[in-house]
């Protein structure tokens, strides 16, 4: 029987003393903590947390969206009262109260390094890890866009500025992450062949991460995987990365369906909340998801989002059961 992988998807809660003593010193001993505290605990493909992209002016999303679209030329972080009130009244992103930034002219890399920071993470990784970004059309949807007047090309546009960093990225697996798209089905095709942009660009090991939105810890896409397996199967990544431990016992259903080539990454630790899971009860999700799917169709374990929104003593402790709950099931 192939072992089944452990790993993270990608924020871990930021340590007290860095957001006390904030410093690129601090940030890189901070990521040593978290590759550490991970590989610990028996996490194969660990992250690096993300610590660097945390913006105590966006806490809701813990640098998902503000930490690249701020840095992309052609975009502009400063956004006027005519700009929110545009925004709103598209009333597609109602969670948020204003775009994140509005799209002024042609969007270029700009000032944004991704091969620095998955550098800075190489340095004190010890061993192989996985390094993430955001979606192109994650990151459109929450633009103004006062320049292309066209969604598609704006999504195109970001993906391509992505796809060029993507190409420099030197990690054992990039994972493009994208929360938004399993509540708008019917954006498949745009949103696919913007994250195919960017997989085609990766050298290494691909993977795409998906979730029904953690937004301050709530939901806020409303959808089923059912709707969603062709645009799955049409990607370009080795492994998917899903969110399941808070969805319906049903939704293993429709991954039958899955293109058998794209390796099931199975979510079985909650990150919505503070009840830590046994080993035990991660080895049943386990077991229940293989006999729906086939043995050795599940490659991968991992909890069904980043824990930058738990305390670190909840997320360390799901960290533990998540590398224990697999050893159990493999019966070591």
């Amino acid at each position: 029987m192939a072992t089944i992988q452990t790993t993270t998807v990608g924020s871990y809660p930021v340590p007290e003393w860095l957001s006390a003593l904030p410093s690129e010193a601090a940030v890189i001993d901070a990521t040593r903590v978290v590759f550490d505290t991970q590989r610990q605990a028996g996490i194969d493909l660990p992250t690096d947390g993300e610590l660097y992209r945390f913006d105590v002016n966006h806490p809701d999303t813990n640098g998902m969206i503000e930490y690249f679209v701020h840095k992309l030329g052609g975009i502009d972080s400063r956004v006027g009262r005519a700009d929110a009130a545009a925004f709103r009244a598209k009333n597609e992103m109602a969670f948020r109260s204003k775009p994140a930034a509005v799209v002024r002219g042609p969007i270029t890399e700009g000032v944004l390094n991704l091969p620095e920071d998955c550098a800075r993470a190489a340095r004190v990784a010890g061993g192989p890890f996985k390094f993430t970004l955001t979606s192109p059309y994650m990151l459109a949807r929450t633009l103004l866009d006062t320049h292309y007047h066209d969604f598609e090309a704006l999504n195109m546009a970001i993906a391509d500025a992505l796809a060029a960093q993507a190409a420099h990225l030197q990690c054992d697996c990039v994972q493009v992450d994208e929360a938004n798209i399993p509540g708008n089905p019917a954006d498949a095709p745009i949103a696919a062949a913007g994250i195919n942009r960017v997989l085609d660009a990766v050298k290494g090991t691909k993977a795409v991460h998906f979730c029904f939105g953690n937004y301050g810890g709530q939901t806020i896409q409303k959808g089923e995987w059912a709707a969603l397996i062709a645009f799955l199967n049409s990607l370009h990544a080795d492994h998917l990365v899903l969110e399941l431990a808070h969805r319906p016992a049903a939704d293993l259903d429709a991954l039958k369906d899955l293109d058998s080539k794209i390796g099931v990454g199975l979510g079985v630790v909650d990150i919505k909340v503070n009840h830590v899971e046994t080993a035990d009860e991660i080895a049943r999700r386990i077991e229940a998801a293989e006999k729906k799917l086939g043995s050795g169709r599940v490659r991968f374990i991992h909890p069904d989002c980043g824990f930058w929104m738990l305390k670190r003593s909840v997320a360390d402790r799901k960290i533990a059961a998540l590398a224990k709950g697999r050893d159990r099931f493999e019966g070591r």
